[in-house]
């Protein structure tokens, strides 16, 4: 596994061969998103979350992805200190992934890696994002289920809503719930959750509390995300991978794009298109028309 996730990362040749031959194997693990704010704590939550699946004889397959440092170029990778307690159970796996500058919380190779896993015969595949912000929810396209992790303090009702997490949230986990003001955050989460409007029957999002220092409440947070699982159904789970393979698709397709502009002699063209537009010859729209038929 570590060698194949290698192959996503560095983006190796042999990657599409890997990836047809994964294929049949994959689409069996859930996938459960964690995201949230620097230092709410979701690594111990991911470390008390593996725990509890092993104590369910799951095998479970972790993704975390750390920032990377934008003067430096590296990143610290280390989620998987506050794993340690796990790094001999042959029935986990524990990844670290560097952002590499790309946005959204996530590494640019994490839905790839996440089907690596998958087909590996992960039963869970916990992915974990870096310390999101607002709009930086990108975890929710690429996860089954999305596990958001507030903390007492984080601020009033709107401030979450502003953040977009309840837009994203399938769980709310308010974490560090022995602190005070937990009451108040779970009773913000839970007012603003009831007043967003959701089709009948739809899932509506859960809000428990857990200590994951202490895995106080992490019982809970497995029940919840096992419910959704269970009211998205067959149909509703196919719906949500179906999403999130068109996603990956058109981003790997405008990758190959950006490749034939940067090898093919396209750069040129593309420089010469702008400087029409720049120019006011063209407009922006005709351009990009020009360029996709270029490349052919």
């Amino acid at each position: 596994m570590a060698r194949l996730v290698s192959l996503v990362e560095d983006a190796h040749p042999s990657l599409r061969e890997v990836m047809a031959a994964l294929a049949p194997h994959s689409g069996r693990a859930h996938v459960v998103g964690l995201t949230g704010p620097p230092g709410v704590g979701k690594s111990t939550t991911t470390s008390a979350l593996i725990a509890a699946y092993r104590a369910r004889d799951r095998r479970v397959g972790v993704l975390a992805v750390d920032p990377t440092s934008p003067f430096s170029g590296g990143a610290l990778l280390g989620d998987r200190i506050r794993m340690s307690e796990h790094a001999a159970d042959p029935g986990v796996y524990i990844r670290s992934m560097a952002s590499r500058g790309h946005l959204g919380g996530l590494s640019w190779a994490a839905p790839q890696a996440v089907r690596v896993l998958d087909a590996a015969g992960c039963d869970v595949v916990l992915l974990e994002t870096v310390g999101v912000g607002q709009s930086e929810v990108e975890v929710a396209g690429t996860a089954d289920t999305t596990v958001v992790l507030v903390a007492p303090g984080m601020g009033d009702g709107v401030q979450a809503a502003k953040a977009g997490i309840l837009e994203v949230a399938d769980v709310l986990a308010v974490n560090k719930a022995d602190r005070d003001g937990a009451d108040r955050t779970v009773r913000d989460l839970r007012h603003m959750v009831s007043m967003a409007e959701r089709p009948a029957g739809h899932w509506q999002p859960r809000v428990v509390r857990t200590v994951a220092t202490t895995a106080s409440g992490i019982d809970d947070l497995l029940t919840a995300v096992d419910d959704h699982r269970e009211a998205l159904g067959a149909e509703g789970l196919q719906a949500r991978r179906t999403r999130r393979a068109a996603r990956e698709v058109e981003g790997l397709a405008l990758d190959v794009l950006r490749a034939r502009v940067e090898h093919t002699g396209g750069r040129e063209g593309l420089q010469a298109l702008a400087a029409d537009v720049a120019a006011g010859r063209t407009d922006p729209y005709a351009a990009a028309d020009r360029l996709v038929a270029d490349l052919g």
